[in-house]
Formats: C-alpha cells, structure tokens, sequence
C-alpha cells in the first residue's frame, strides 16, 4: 500500500510540475513596418544594435512565418555617434559593423541619416558610404514614419558586466 501511495504521489507531483512548465506560443506575426531609431553615445554600440535588426529579420524569415526579407519594411534612422561608422574614411575601423549594415541594405533596409547631425560633424553627403539616404533630420524622420504605421524600436545597447554563466 505504502508504495502505491508512494508511486500515486510521485505521478501526480510530476503531473502537477509538467502542467506548470512554461509554454511557447506561436505569436501569429504578420510582415513588419518598423522603424529603428540608432542615437547611441558610443559609436561601438552599432555592433550590438545592428543584433536588434536581425532579432526581428531572423525569426520572421523562417516558418511558420516565412516572410522574404526584401519585403520587410525596415527603415534605421541614424543621429547619434554612431555616424561616423558610415563615413568612408572611416571604414576599416568600422568595417565588420559597415558590411553588416551593407548586407542588410541588400536585403531592402534603408538606413537615413540626420542631415542635422551630419553637419554637426562637418560631413558632406560624400563622406557616407553608397547604400545611405541623407534626411533633413531625424525626428522629423522618426514622426514621418511613424505617421505611416511604422512601430518605433530605439535599441537600448547597454555594457555587459557578467557573463551567461555568472548570473544563471
């Protein structure tokens, strides 16, 4: 008897954990209109920043969702620091964030630059790097797009001070 009891309590104690295990659900996502507002105080931060594009790219490409890249409307709206990652002369600093960027250009993103904080670096519309749009400027920008529909993403790049295995 003590062992059916034993065994009935054991099952049910796993019943019980089983049920309350998390669920995955599958958010019934449709193409994306979005808009990434890029005002970082480090021009570093474009590496981790350039993450948050293929964060919303990479599960939408693959199924259930299946949704082409190209026809993703993603527009990146750049006014902080990190300008000067798509300055030409600039570009073997920068060059692992610039290819990404170029790829993702490829792929349909158009990155637009703030005209505004281009001059407050002294750039002409030469100094950029081919694939960029130069804007009047980037709130005008970010409220212009997100008067069409566009979801507004300003990535928040914070500095890492532990490792995955330190806080687990």
């Amino acid at each position: 008897m003590r062992l059916f009891l034993f065994s009935l309590v054991l099952f049910c104690s796993q019943a019980v954990a089983a049920a309350e295990k998390a669920k995955f659900v599958q958010t019934p996502y449709q193409e994306p209109k979005v808009v990434f507002d890029f005002y970082f105080d480090d021009p570093q931060k474009i590496h981790s920043a350039l993450y948050w594009i293929r964060s919303l790219i990479n599960p939408l490409s693959e199924e259930p969702y299946g949704y082409a890249p190209e026809f993703m409307k993603i527009v990146v709206i750049v006014h902080g620091t990190e300008i000067v990652t798509l300055v030409k002369h600039n570009y073997q600093k920068y060059k692992e964030a610039v290819e990404r960027m170029r790829y993702y250009a490829q792929l349909g993103v158009e990155f637009k630059i703030c005209g505004l904080a281009a001059g407050d670096y002294g750039y002409r519309q030469s100094d950029f790097q081919e694939f960029v749009q130069i804007v009047p400027s980037a709130i005008p920008e970010l409220v212009h797009w997100q008067q069409q529909g566009y979801a507004v993403i300003a990535p928040n790049i914070m500095e890492k001070k532990f490792a995955i295995e330190e806080i687990r």
